[in-house]
């Protein structure tokens, strides 16, 4: 949907936005937390995140797939701050880079001469009865900008009575996480913790709203948006741009044709959000605390990489050729590692070709016959150095060093019931059982896996170790439990109504679990919401109620079997009824 939607409106055909409030919504319970340096594989894919520097929390991903790396820098900085520490340098080449070029082959002032040039603005503005505005975005540039001030503050007791605010309620919330978060920040602020903690200022209050503010005399106030479309922030700046006393700092990246870009030109006169002229007498100043790579920083970070192909995203088109021209520039001269460098535009597609496919030789008895095409091949893969090898399990030991091991367990209960109540109620959990001798004695197997030998006021079961068989055997052993505990109420009465089952979230969990063993991953939906599990086998669909727990399909087979799934979860589940007996 998401996709069509995209393309719907690149192709004009409709106006609008990419996704809803609740398209976000229906993607909260997809979203999984992982630490950095955690792998993860869905579906033979593997990735893995490390620090990015840009905000508390931003993360580059290293994606591989058939064996071509991937690193995704998203926005990243390489430039420790006074909370954050910089971007990590992976350990491992990707083969591909996409990076963001924002500020192209622009440099970045140092980090001290930006404080100290902003703090003398400050300064400055304050000292001549001005009022200083800063627009600020509410994560990340908000939380450094008040470390510097505070600390500035507290150097300067002339400067106490004048008050900051930051008016926002999303950096509100964003300070709760700074302030729980510290460990996650560089080494000066983990060590400031131990002494107290750095995000609780004591000269910097909130404001909540414009209501509360008081305009009277100079101040300092920090509001968003950062690039002064709306908000508080736009509604502060159209008070104060006529007075030449006050100040704007710019202090982040403006995207063209926003207020905050246009007046770093310095014109005359803006236009107001209600369309009034207004003269622009108040000081601008552009001194960027921006979070992301400048030219040095990210040239560097390639040459430390060396990736052979890099993809420029997240920039104007200006920045990007730029930055696109300088890096050929600097590595025309080094054909012993040729770099090829991609600039696309929104929605334009880029194939790259990589020998990363791997081939694996069938060798053995799954060998003997010549497969077509969609045939499914099941086997051990063996890989030796750089070779791959498909085996049957039962062959393992003749292609490697390896055996194949059973694991035969065994459960013995006392069991005072008749054999044939047992193997009454056996026919209503799995459908078939057959009757068998072992060792004289005569036996019961049950779904191919379990067998059930009788002996004198006693039973043994008997099964391979496996998931499912193990499941099979827990059923069996529930079954056989209640009968001994209670011979004639099962005789009168059949299994506890499904619906009555107390836990339903876990029941449905686990059902969706059986099923998923019994018909594959691909084969059954689970729709938690909705209240209803999907089985598609062979393009036949049953569909079971999680409400009533009926199960509708055409293929009546297909019906049974899943029938017979839901009864044998529910013996398994159902609490076994022991009676109490008085012991005097």
């Amino acid at each position: 949907q998401w996709y069509q939607r995209r393309v719907a409106i690149t192709a004009g055909e409709e106006r609008g936005i990419l996704y809803t409030e609740k398209d976000l919504d229906n993607s909260l319970d997809k979203i999984e937390t992982m630490n950095f340096h955690e792998e993860k594989e869905v579906n033979g894919i593997k990735f893995w995140s490390y620090n990015a520097g840009h905000v508390l929390g931003a993360a580059m991903f290293m994606i591989e797939i058939a064996g071509v790396k991937l690193l995704y820098t998203g926005d990243f900085s390489r430039q420790e701050d006074r909370h954050l520490m910089a971007a990590e340098v992976p350990n491992v080449k990707p083969d591909i880079l996409i990076i963001e070029s924002t500020y192209g082959t622009h440099i970045h002032e140092k980090r001290e001469v930006r404080e100290a040039r902003f703090t003398q603005t400050v300064h400055d503005t304050i000292s001549r009865g001005g009022r200083c505005l800063i627009p600020v975005f509410a994560l990340g540039r908000a939380q450094e900008l008040m470390l510097i001030l505070d600390e500035y503050w507290e150097a300067h007791p002339e400067l106490h009575d004048v008050p900051i605010y930051y008016a926002s309620s999303l950096a509100k919330k964003c300070m709760a996480v700074f302030q729980t978060y510290v460990n996650a920040m560089n080494e000066k602020i983990r060590r400031q913790i131990s002494i107290n903690n750095p995000f609780v200022f004591k000269h910097i209050s909130n404001l909540k709203n414009i209501d509360q503010f008081q305009d009277i005399g100079p101040s300092v106030v920090m509001a968003s948006p950062g690039m002064l479309q709306s908000g508080l922030s736009r509604e502060l700046f159209e008070t104060w741009c006529p007075d030449a006393r006050n100040s704007v700092i710019i202090a982040g990246y403006c995207v063209e044709g926003t207020l905050a870009k246009m007046i770093m030109s310095e014109p005359e006169e803006v236009i107001s959000i209600t369309g009034q002229r207004l003269p622009l007498k108040c000081g601008v100043k552009y001194i960027s605390f921006s979070a992301h790579t400048d030219y040095e920083q990210t040239s560097e970070f390639i040459r430390q990489l060396k990736p052979n192909h890099i993809v420029l995203v997240h920039g104007e088109q200006s920045e990007m050729n730029r930055l696109k021209s300088a890096l050929k520039r600097q590595y025309e001269d080094k054909k012993d590692s040729p770099l090829e460098i991609f600039s696309p535009a929104n929605n334009e597609e880029i194939l790259l070709n990589f020998r990363g496919e791997k081939m694996a030789k069938v060798v053995g008895r799954l060998a003997s016959k010549k497969p077509k095409p969609g045939d499914v091949i099941s086997g051990v893969l063996v890989k030796r150095g750089f070779n791959y090898h498909i085996v049957s399990p039962e062959e393992l030991q003749h292609y490697t060093d390896l055996s194949q091991g059973v694991i035969l367990q065994k459960q013995t209960i006392h069991f005072t019931a008749p054999f044939s109540l047992l193997h009454h109620c056996l026919v209503q959990l799995a459908g078939r059982v057959e009757q068998v001798e072992h060792s004289g004695k005569n036996c019961l197997r049950v779904f191919d896996a379990v067998l059930i030998v009788q002996d004198k006021h006693k039973i043994v079961l008997q099964w391979e170790g496996s998931d499912m068989n193990d499941m099979y055997a827990d059923a069996v052993l529930t079954l056989c439990l209640q009968i001994e505990a209670n011979p004639h109420a099962i005789k009168q009465s059949s299994l506890r109504s499904i619906t009555q089952v107390k836990d339903k979230s876990t029941f449905e969990e686990k059902l969706h679990r059986l099923l998923v063993e019994m018909f594959g991953e691909n084969s059954v939906t689970f729709q938690p919401k909705l209240k209803y599990i999907t089985v598609v086998l062979n393009g036949i669909k049953a569909v079971i109620s999680l409400r009533s727990y009926e199960v509708q399909c055409a293929e009546e087979s297909l019906r049974e079997m899943v029938i017979s799934a839901i009864k044998r979860l529910h013996v398994a589940l159902t609490p076994v009824n022991v009676p109490t007996i008085a012991v005097t």
